[in-house]
């Protein structure tokens, strides 16, 4: 991107993360707060359709993830705060899986273990959103 002749690669490859962590996030969100209580006259089945959603916004990030990561390699690479971003958004991820069983119906009831699941999926987004946003301050 830095070689690029195009003004518009950088800002285009950053909208594209942006994008993709708005329905990566959002979706997982919206997850979680039906876990917790919120639209509980909406059955729980009818929120699968969010796991297609956020492969979609996982991919997308993914890939501008790594050439917004190639731009900054040498800078971020041994960067604590980029380390924190990648284990938490892995961890985001890894909370996705017992959550997902549950919704899909192939997980016996969870019961309070799946509220504890959803505050740990809601804070370990927003941590890992925060993280990436404060690279750009905290790694120069």
């Amino acid at each position: 991107m830095r070689e690029s002749p195009s003004v518009w690669a950088f800002p285009t490859i950053l909208t594209l993360h942006t994008t993709g962590m708005g329905i990566l996030v959002g979706a997982s969100w919206l997850l979680d707060l039906r876990l917790l209580g919120v639209g509980r006259s909406t059955p729980l089945s009818a929120y699968r359709w969010v796991f297609p959603a956020i492969t979609v916004g996982l991919i997308i990030n993914l890939v501008t993830g790594v050439f917004l990561f190639i731009k900054n390699a040498t800078t971020w690479g041994t960067a604590a705060p980029f380390g924190v971003k990648m284990l938490l958004v892995v961890t985001s991820v890894v909370l996705l899986l017992p959550i997902r069983k549950y919704v899909r119906g192939e997980a016996s009831e969870v019961g309070g273990n799946t509220r504890l699941l959803a505050i740990a999926s809601i804070l370990a987004w927003a941590a890992a959103v925060t993280a990436g946003r404060l690279l750009a301050y905290l790694v120069v």
